[in-house]
């Protein structure tokens, strides 16, 4: 029989404040939050970069003290018993602690070790757990060659190693793969189901804030709002549109962006998606200037329509969108001539010993083109682009890119190119300032060019508030400013960029994608991965890949309508991208099995 304090709700928060110091100042990062979640659910915690999300899940955790307020978690209260709390409570933070050097087993024998499992129930646990979570054939594979997807799962069966009442997750899916996205989703489904457990799940992906049964939305230490997805979204009713016009999608995009009335515009299903202050109607006669054929037809809101609503005050949107709309290019020179193919990959292979990694690989780029290369974790992705930039040898095939040839003359290449790498290649103890004069100096600039290019990515990517702080310090949507602004320094032809946004929050993917279709205005080429499906939208053409080969390569929409079925007559870029994939694993099982 459950003790009185058990039967009432899993969380219980009451005006919880923290605060830090940092640089000499105080930065509140919770300010008077109240929430109440229910035993059973999926609490979905969403809110911008440096919002006060891990803050608070690290109070709830009982690993930070509280400088106000009252946190209860399963009607305990946290500052008074902290590890009873703990006992009965699971967290997987956004870096969890995975020993590469040991094999899945082991890393499953560690953790029961510190959780002091007993070795007699451990079997049944593992097993539950390895099934669960699809492990079971890579019981011995070493952790560290693990895919992305692989290793977040295999970090979640190491937290539920003791199975816990209450499961704190902090960004489990960033940088994780559709598929592995859908698959941890399924985990939390069985979590939820058979064993009554609470998740409070942070997200960078709104369309996994609608799976929650509840919503909090917390912005600058603040809550926004709390209630069910739907009601969110219902609050945007009346308030949505897509947008079609002859001028092409993102300019017509960038100019809605700025139109009057207008708070949101992305490029979605073909289309360019639009919300409304207001529920006044949209004038297309007058909304958009040089677009007179422009349609506005009414479409579902979503919840991202809620969430950039109540964040994002239109002007602040129009101001945005307005330098998008006129992009200037980010260099002297006229912009390369669109057309011709300025990088070029011919049976491109490469083997790590027995393993190979990509598997006779071929496309071409086009000049000013941006060009999307997806796939799962474990794809090839990042070892094709490290390729690409000379910081890898292939093991056959060619490669040409700005007209040279990487194989003999990969140094003069490189002064061509921009590379933004996937986790930000910033030097993390220096600060912004000394970042923009190291990449700088690295690329050749001194004295007044060098002085110039670095005031050109203070103002533009608006680093001035941030100068003096060390990169390590930095929210992500700034570290990801500024590792742009370090890869445009030498104003390069061609710009590579590995999953730039992954755990950027929908409002800092908005200004990224702003600059970058400006860059694609100027002429520059663009070469881009990314596990968020939308943002395959914005790219002039697509390669999926898996397992190291192209599976298919073509425009979104092509891509999209291959994938059209009878239960599913207008697919997402999600759906046709997981059609693809499950499609050349059943083919690959099948061969096998043959």
């Amino acid at each position: 029989m459950p003790a009185a304090a058990d039967r009432g709700p899993a969380l219980r928060l009451e005006g919880v404040r923290r605060a830090f110091r940092a640089g000499g100042r105080v930065v509140t990062a919770l300010d008077g939050i109240d929430a109440v979640a229910a035993r059973g659910d999926v609490i979905g915690l969403i809110g911008p970069d440096g919002a006060g999300k891990t803050t608070l899940m690290r109070l709830i955790a009982g690993l930070l003290r509280l400088d106000a307020g009252r946190i209860e978690v399963l009607g305990i209260e946290v500052a008074r018993d902290p590890l009873a709390v703990q006992a009965r409570l699971g967290y997987m933070p956004q870096r969890f602690g995975l020993y590469e050097d040991l094999s899945v087993g082991e890393n499953l024998d560690l953790y029961a070790d510190l959780q002091d499992v007993p070795r007699a129930s451990r079997p049944d646990r593992y097993a539950q757990l390895l099934t669960m979570t699809g492990l079971g054939p890579f019981r011995s594979r070493i952790a560290g060659q693990l895919s992305g997807g692989m290793k977040q799962k295999l970090g979640l069966a190491c937290t539920l190693i003791r199975p816990p009442e209450v499961l704190l997750l902090d960004e489990p899916t960033v940088g994780v793969d559709p598929v592995s996205r859908r698959e941890l989703w399924q985990i939390i489904g069985h979590l939820t189901r058979d064993n009554g457990t609470t998740v409070l799940f942070s997200t960078a992906y709104l369309d996994e804030a609608e799976r929650c049964d509840t919503v909090l939305l917390i912005h600058e230490g603040r809550l926004l709002g709390h209630g069910s997805p739907g009601a969110f979204t219902a609050e945007m009713a009346g308030r949505s549109y897509f947008a079609t016009a002859a001028i092409g999608r993102r300019l017509l995009q960038a100019r809605l962006a700025a139109a009057p009335g207008v708070i949101d515009a992305v490029i979605q299903a073909g289309h360019v998606r639009v919300v409304a202050e207001s529920t006044a109607p949209l004038d297309a006669a007058t909304l958009v200037a040089g677009a007179p054929d422009l349609r506005l037809a009414p479409t579902a809101p979503r919840f991202e329509d809620a969430f950039v609503a109540r964040l994002r005050p239109a002007s602040a949107g129009r101001r945005a969108a307005a330098q998008a709309a006129s992009p200037a290019p980010t260099s002297a020179s006229p912009p390369a001539p669109a057309g011709g193919a300025v990088i070029e990959v011919t049976h491109l292979t490469r083997r790590f010993g027995a393993f190979t990694a990509v598997k006779d690989v071929n496309f071409a780029v086009a000049g000013g083109e941006i060009f999307g290369l997806l796939g799962a974790n474990g794809a090839g992705k990042s070892t094709t682009f490290r390729m690409l930039c000379g910081l890898l040898p292939p093991s056959s095939g060619g490669l040409r890119v700005a007209g040279f040839d990487l194989r003999t003359a990969a140094a003069p290449a490189r002064g061509r190119i921009g590379y933004m790498a996937q986790k930000f290649s910033l030097y993390a103890d220096l600060s912004v300032r000394h970042n923009l004069r190291f990449f700088s100096s690295v690329y050749g600039l001194a004295g007044a060019a060098q002085r110039r290019r670095i005031e050109w990515a203070v103002a533009e990517f608006e680093l001035a508030s941030m100068l003096d702080a060390t990169a390590r310090d930095l929210p992500l949507g700034f570290k990801q400013r500024l590792a742009l602004a370090c890869a445009l320094m030498h104003e390069p032809r061609i710009l590579f960029l590995d999953e730039p946004t992954s755990g950027v929050d929908p409002l800092a993917r908005r200004e990224f994608w702003r600059r970058i279709n400006g860059l694609a205005a100027a002429g520059v080429t663009v070469l881009v991965t990314t596990h968020f499906m939308e943002e395959a939208e914005y790219c002039d053409r697509l390669a999926i890949m898996a397992q190291g080969e192209i599976l298919v390569e073509g425009t979104p929409d092509a891509i999209k309508r291959a994938a059209v079925r009878a239960d599913r007559p207008d697919p997402t870029m999600e759906d046709a991208f997981i059609a693809v994939v499950e499609a050349a694993t059943a083919a690959a099982a099948a061969g096998a099995a043959a």
